[in-house]
């Protein structure tokens, strides 16, 4: 537990319920991470502080230990920074209750050091906890590669992601999560999770692009060459006679570059676009076409 958690609402942060899932709590955040994006708010200080807001809500109420930690805590109620000795009146402190009700005559440690923590007893010199958090950056972040900063107990601490950064990565900071009790206690490891963006036409599977591109049934039947775009440019793609609806095609090495090791390759699949509307002339080609048709019969295999 922390001081700094004393008096802050991370459930108002997000905007969810006290009863929320770790799921619905999930997608508040996200939902609030992209709205307040530095990258999307760029000069926005409000924003900024909005994302540091909800960053923090989620660092605490997104880990189940830690939720467990700040649930307890709040159900303190305002008293929980001040506990002390007891009263003029000779009223035990939760402190002293603490000390005295433990199993087996275990003090108030077991609540996780709140005497340290509240001014109630010795320092101890405990490391610090480790900090679960994540990031959100977008597909050409996560293709170029990034730095980002994350706020850890007022340090801001620069988080490198290199190119190809898939969406899902988990990495470890040792020794730059929560600082321990004393100047001198190792600090914990800061865990982050990267949360990568989506493309409008491109998606990831590794280090392959897939892109679907539609052709005409004309395309399909005679064959042709076509256009198609890649992360840095365009490329010519030759379809061949006779091309099937969902075939595929690889583009060797346009996918994406990664620091190490050989790119991907770019994945293209076809979609046959068959025309809503043709003019007479159309209509009167392909009708003969279809009278001296002497392919099989698609459906056979059906037994009709």
């Amino acid at each position: 537990m922390r001081k700094e958690w004393i008096g802050t609402d991370f459930y108002s942060v997000l905007g969810v319920q006290r009863t929320a899932s770790a799921k619905e709590i999930k997608k508040a955040y996200r939902k609030l991470a992209q709205e307040f994006h530095p990258d999307t708010n760029a000069g926005d200080d409000t924003a900024e502080t909005r994302f540091k807001e909800v960053s923090e809500a989620y660092e605490v109420l997104g880990d189940d230990k830690k939720r467990a930690e700040y649930d307890q805590l709040q159900r303190m109620g305002p008293t929980a920074g001040g506990f002390g000795g007891p009263t003029r009146s000779g009223t035990t402190s939760f402190e002293d209750l603490f000390h005295q009700t433990g199993a087996g005559g275990a003090s108030f440690d077991v609540m996780g050091g709140l005497g340290d923590l509240f001014g109630g007893g010795r320092p101890r010199n405990r490391p610090g906890q480790d900090v679960t958090t994540s990031i959100a950056i977008s597909f050409h972040e996560g293709i170029s590669g990034t730095t980002k900063q994350i706020n850890v107990d007022g340090e801001m601490i620069k988080v490198r992601l290199p190119k190809g950064t898939e969406d899902g990565t988990k990495l470890r900071l040792r020794g730059k999560g929560g600082r321990g009790s004393t100047s001198s206690s190792p600090r914990g490891d800061l865990y982050v999770t990267v949360q990568v963006g989506s493309h409008p036409i491109f998606e990831r599977r590794g280090l392959d692009l897939l892109l679907t591109a539609p052709i005409t049934f004309v395309e399909a039947t005679l064959g042709a060459k076509i256009t198609v775009p890649t992360l840095d440019g365009k490329v010519t793609l030759k379809i061949p006679a006779g091309t099937q609806p969902g075939r595929t095609f690889s583009v060797k090495g346009r996918g994406v570059d990664p620091e190490k090791g050989d790119p991907g390759n770019l994945l293209v699949t076809v979609e046959v676009v068959i025309p809503t509307k043709i003019t007479p002339e159309q209509r009167a080609l392909l009708e003969k076409f279809q009278d001296n048709d002497e392919g099989p019969n698609p459906r056979e295999h059906l037994g009709v």
